[in-house]
């Protein structure tokens, strides 16, 4: 099995790089007409398959500058890509000029393939005469693979910029995970004390709620500046899909949760911006207020990744939206999360399926949760309990597919959760048909807390729910044919910087099982 170059080697190496010190013998002949470093923003990569990934970068001397525009002079650049099968590059196999253009905001995607399958690669760029940091990415195993090694997955969502520091992004890259999903709410929209948390805010958005294309582009590289996040995104390829926060809280389909003036418009303004600041293929360009985020990507025949779009395609949250009690219209069987179309997709991607594992990657708590203890019910109508009936269509299509070993990651929530997936929750002799695993947030609410009353309470009245924790986090999984074991990740504080990140629960769902052990 090929071997991980250590943290402290590879580190060191993307360091050399962002100083300028690979460029010996790599045939990159500094030309400097930017007079800063263009790389402020860092570097990526994504979407990985047998043979190929994305690699990305953006040019922003000035990050905040130019009214979305980094800095960058009024004109298109070339900026030149290196791919080695060695983190010092001395086994380069491909390279390659690209066109940062100025109407995507000097944005540069990369679409690789003919690639080997299953190996690490490094990649850097370099632009008139400025060199990247180096970032390690990887393709999948061979669709064929007989003997796949196991899958290191990181599940993150949910960084509010403004309620505290990314130590969970930095805790994540030190455990080398081979692939990062991410569930949404990669940035928040709000202006200034916007949304604020518990314990305040330690850091300030730029100012004003985000509305034009401008402003989604400043706050997508206010968040991209941050040292750990770089990080995280330097150290394996992501898989990322958006929440709310990315275009506005709590939109559903053409519907602005706040009536938003031109919403449309909004939206589009809002998906360009987060095209150019993702390591999406070009399938995901986006077309005014469209994109294409629905996907799937198959990691050999261990993992099949169908990862999902919870926004575009929704009705209207029922009943005003928020924690409701007795909203019949929440059951009413024509609503839809997914939309016909999407929820179509899914169920054939899931009935094609030869995966030995099915990863559904979506934004809301699938599982049922009933907030009010005691008698009576509380729900919260923007997950699926708000769409309940298509949620028993869909759990119902996961059973009759076939698919082996269905497991749903969710984030949005800001806790951790762990729960079985039933065909009816009220009913404990219902069928599981899956299992659902939910990332805490990033940084969003600030320093969390571990209430021990408050979630045995909640688990009390939800008994198919196994864990709940309020601290923030991430998860990890280490997927192999026989199980997938998932460490939910938490860590105490990030109202200062330097927390150690802990395991706060360990569950394993062996194969052939839908059930947390």
């Amino acid at each position: 099995m090929e071997q991980k170059p250590s943290r402290r080697v590879f580190l060191s190496v993307a360091a050399a790089g962002a100083g300028g010190l690979l460029l010996t013998g790599a045939g990159l002949a500094p030309a400097r007409a930017l007079g800063r470093d263009p790389f402020t923003l860092g570097i990526a990569s994504g979407d990985p398959s047998q043979d190929g990934f994305v690699l990305w970068t953006r040019l922003a001397p000035d990050p905040l500058g130019s009214q979305g525009h980094g800095g960058m002079p009024g004109r298109d650049v070339d900026v030149e890509w290196q791919l080695a099968t060695d983190e010092r590059f001395a086994k380069v196999v491909r390279t390659g000029t690209e066109t940062a253009r100025w109407e995507q905001a000097h944005s540069v995607h990369v679409e690789l393939d003919g690639l080997e399958p299953g190996r690490e690669y490094f990649y850097r760029f370099r632009a008139e005469g400025h060199l990247s940091p180096a970032g390690r990415t990887r393709t999948a195993p061979a669709a064929q693979a007989s003997a796949p090694p196991p899958l290191t997955l990181a599940v993150a969502a949910c960084a509010h910029y403004e309620h505290g520091y990314y130590t969970a992004y930095r805790r994540l890259a030190e455990q080398d995970p081979d692939l990062v999903v991410h569930l949404g709410d990669y940035m928040y929209e709000y202006g200034p004390q916007g949304y604020t948390a518990l314990g305040g805010s330690v850091r300030k958005h730029t100012e004003g709620k985000c509305a034009t294309l401008a402003d989604y582009r400043m706050r997508h590289a206010q968040y991209k500046s941050d040292a750990d996040l770089q990080a995280a995104h330097a150290v394996a390829p992501w898989l990322v899909a958006f929440d709310d926060h990315e275009i506005e809280n709590n939109w559903a389909g053409g519907v602005s949760s706040t009536d938003a003036p031109e919403f449309a418009q909004r939206r589009a303004n809002a998906f360009q911006a987060y095209y150019e600041n993702m390591p999406l293929r070009r399938a995901s360009v986006p077309h005014g207020a469209s994109i294409r985020i629905h996907r799937r990507v198959d990691w050999g025949p261990l993992a099949r990744f169908h990862l999902l779009d919870t926004r575009q395609f929704r009705d209207d949250q029922a009943c005003e939206d928020g924690l409701r009690s007795g909203c019949d219209d929440r059951l009413a069987t024509r609503r839809t999360l997914l939309g016909e179309d999407q929820r179509s997709w899914l169920l054939d991607g899931l009935a094609s399926s030869r995966a030995r594992w099915n990863l559904v990657a979506q934004q809301v708590l699938m599982a049922q949760r009933d907030y009010k203890v005691g008698p009576g019910t509380e729900v919260n109508l923007d997950s699926w309990d708000g769409y309940a009936a298509e949620r028993t269509r869909l759990l119902t299509g996961f059973r009759d597919s076939g698919a082996a070993n269905p497991v749903v990651l969710t984030g949005d929530m800001h806790m951790h959760h762990a729960a079985d997936l039933r065909l009816d929750f009220d009913d404990p002799d219902s069928p599981q048909v899956a299992v659902e695993l939910v990332t805490s947030s990033v940084a969003s609410d600030g320093d969390g807390y571990r209430d021990e009353g408050r979630m045995a309470e909640a688990i009390a009245e939800n008994p198919h729910i196994s864990y709940i924790d309020q601290r923030r986090g991430y998860i990890v999984c280490r997927v192999t044919p026989e199980e997938l074991h998932a460490d939910f990740r938490t860590l105490d504080y990030i109202s200062r910087r330097g927390a150690p990140a802990k395991t706060g629960a360990r569950f394993t769902v062996p194969a052939g099982q839908s059930a947390l052990i």
